[in-house]
C-alpha cells in the first residue's frame, strides 16, 4: 500500500449558508486589511511583510469577526504566497457584494476542523454535510469551505489515504485533439461529446431572458458532464497502464483562435491534471512530452515523408500513407505512437554501431 494525501470534497447543507456567508465576509475583511498593510509597508518602509510579520496585526480579531484564530493565520499565509506567485506589490481586493463579488472562501488550518457527532465541527459550529466518503475514518488536515457560482458551499479537506499500487502493465501515448478529445497509441479514443449539445438552446433562452440563476445552473450541468467523462476515462487508463505520456499541447494559446469554443469544451488541461494526480497516487509514470512533428512523422519508419499532412491545410487529412514505407496511418493514432516513443526517449536514427 502507498500512503498519499488526497483532497475530499463534500457539500454543506443549505441551512448553514447564512453563517458561512457571514464568515466569508469577515475573511474578505481580513484579506483586504493585510493587503493594505502590506502595500503601506512596502511604500513607506520598503519592507515586504511575511506571514509571521502580519500575525501581530490580526491577533485577537478572530473573536470579534467570528473566525477561528488559525483562520487569520491561514489568510496571511495565503496572501503572502499569492503575492510572491504574481510578483505584485498589491493584490486585488476581495469584494463581499455587487455583481463582481468574490466567491466565499474560509480557510481551515490543520486540527481546526474535526468530525464530531456525524458532522464537521469548526469554530464552535457544527456543519451538516452530505458525507459520501465516510469522513469519520479520516483524520482531517488543512482544508477550506468554498462557495461555487450557484451559492452552494462545499467543505474541502486534505486527508491521508492508503492506495494500492496499480497492476497495469500497458504503456500509452495520448494525442489530444478536437475531433477526438484524446487518442491513445493502442487505438482507444475519447470522442468529443460536445458537452454543451442539447443545452445550447436553453442557455440562449436563459441568457436573453437575463435569468442568471438558470444560466449558472446550465453552465454547472455542462461542467459536470465534462468532469464525469474525463474522470471515467482517466481512471480507466490509470487502472490498466504502467506508463502514460501525453503531448504538451497548450490550450491557452489555442483559445485565442477561432477554435476557442471547441478547445475550452474539450478540457485538455483538466484531463492532464486528473492524469497527473491519479498517476501519482497509483505510483505510475506520467509525463508531458514535446509533440512537435508527431503528426507528420511516420511512426513506422521514423521519417518525414513528402506525403505527410502539412500545416493548417493538412488539418482535414485524417488518414495518410507514408511514401517511404507504404504504411497507412490514422492521423491521431500515428501522433499518439510518436508521443509514446518520445516518452521512452527512443533514438530517431536507430542504434549507432559501437
Amino acid at each position: 500500500m502507498i500512503k498519499h494525501t488526497k483532497t475530499l470534497k463534500v457539500r454543506v447543507r443549505d441551512r448553514h449558508v447564512p453563517l458561512l456567508n457571514r464568515m466569508a465576509r469577515s475573511v474578505n475583511f481580513v484579506w483586504n486589511f493585510v493587503n493594505e498593510l502590506s502595500q503601506r509597508s512596502i511604500k513607506e518602509r520598503g519592507v515586504f511583510l511575511s506571514a509571521f510579520d502580519m500575525h501581530p496585526y490580526t491577533k485577537g480579531a478572530g473573536k470579534e469577526l467570528g473566525l477561528h484564530s488559525q483562520t487569520l493565520q491561514c489568510i496571511a499565509g495565503e496572501y503572502v504566497t499569492r503575492r510572491k506567485q504574481f510578483k505584485e506589490v498589491r493584490l486585488n481586493w476581495r469584494k463581499s457584494g455587487g455583481v463582481r463579488r468574490s466567491l466565499g472562501w474560509i480557510p481551515v488550518n490543520t486540527g481546526a476542523a474535526q468530525w464530531k457527532n456525524g458532522q464537521v465541527y469548526h469554530n464552535g459550529h457544527y456543519f451538516k454535510v452530505w458525507d459520501s466518503y465516510g469522513l469519520s475514518q479520516y483524520k482531517f488536515r488543512s482544508g477550506s469551505f468554498n462557495e461555487d457560482a450557484r451559492g452552494r458551499w462545499y467543505f474541502n479537506v486534505v486527508v491521508d489515504m492508503e492506495v494500492e499500487p496499480t497492476k497495469g502493465q500497458d504503456r500509452i501515448g495520448i494525442d489530444l485533439g478536437l475531433t477526438d478529445i484524446a487518442t491513445c497509441s493502442d487505438g482507444t479514443k475519447l470522442e468529443a461529446g460536445r458537452f454543451y449539445r442539447g443545452l445550447e438552446e436553453k442557455l440562449a433562452i436563459a441568457q436573453r431572458a437575463r435569468n442568471k440563476t438558470q444560466v449558472k445552473t446550465i453552465h454547472a450541468k455542462i461542467a459536470n458532464r465534462r468532469k464525469d467523462v474525463l474522470h471515467k476515462f482517466s481512471r480507466t487508463l490509470v487502472n490498466r497502464c504502467d506508463e502514460i505520456y501525453v503531448g504538451n499541447v497548450s490550450s491557452l494559446k489555442l483559445v485565442k483562435t477561432t477554435m476557442a469554443k471547441s478547445v475550452l469544451d474539450a478540457g485538455w488541461g483538466q484531463l492532464k491534471t486528473m492524469l497527473d494526480y491519479k498517476c501519482a497516487h497509483a505510483g505510475i509514470v506520467f509525463k508531458e512530452v514535446d509533440e512537435a512533428y508527431t503528426t507528420q512523422t511516420c511512426s513506422s519508419c521514423g521519417s518525414l515523408p513528402e506525403s505527410r499532412p502539412k500545416g493548417i491545410a493538412g488539418l482535414g487529412i485524417r488518414e495518410w500513407t507514408c511514401s517511404g514505407c507504404g504504411v497507412t496511418h490514422d492521423r491521431d493514432i500515428n501522433a499518439a505512437r510518436n508521443i509514446l516513443a518520445a516518452g521512452h526517449g527512443r533514438l530517431a536514427v536507430g542504434i549507432p554501431i559501437l
